[in-house]
């Protein structure tokens, strides 16, 4: 058996970040996860790195975290390696940051989405992050796909249903 899921890839160390609770918004220049409101989203490692480094300066300056602790992190996200699924995410709702929000409000969504210049990009909440038991290697897509994740794969196969993840088990292995 296997649970059908939307899954989007995120760049190292986004995918990371995701899957450790630490980012908890997802930012885009478009709607791209609005219709997935109270679902569950699969969470693809992307082959490549992001090529900024707006995270590092927040997870130190704003969440202090030493450079160890940044670097346990990194390697934590590294385990399964890249172009797989690693993990499941709920995703919760999307809006368009205007421009104007107050200083202290954008440094809080900043410190969410772990990304900096946030202004008339979509954000959409995510929460519940899941690390797979094992990795499921696939090819990564451009914006949102399904996919069938075996259930021996899922995190508390015991406790996964319908109900549960908001998606339909289909009978492939």
């Amino acid at each position: 058996m296997s649970l059908e899921v939307h899954c989007l890839s995120f760049r190292q160390p986004y995918a990371t970040l995701v899957l450790n609770g630490v980012k908890t918004i997802e930012s885009r220049w478009r709607p791209l996860l609005s219709e997935m409101q109270n679902s569950t989203l699969a969470v693809h490692i992307a082959w490549k790195s992001w090529e900024g480094e707006d995270w590092r300066l927040i997870l130190t300056e704003r969440l202090g975290m030493t450079s160890k602790q940044t670097e346990e992190l990194l390697e934590s996200g590294e385990r399964f390696g890249r172009s797989v699924i690693a993990g499941l995410v709920d995703v919760g709702e999307t809006w368009c940051c205007p421009d104007n929000v107050p200083c202290e409000e954008m440094k809080k969504l900043e410190t969410a989405a772990c990304l900096t210049e946030l202004n008339l990009k979509y954000l959409t909440r995510l929460s519940n992050p899941r690390w797979l038991n094992e990795p499921m290697y696939a090819r990564g897509h451009k914006d949102v796909w399904t996919v069938n994740i075996p259930i021996r794969l899922l995190p508390s196969a015991s406790s996964v249903s319908e109900g549960t993840l908001g998606h339909a088990f289909t009978g492939d292995l």
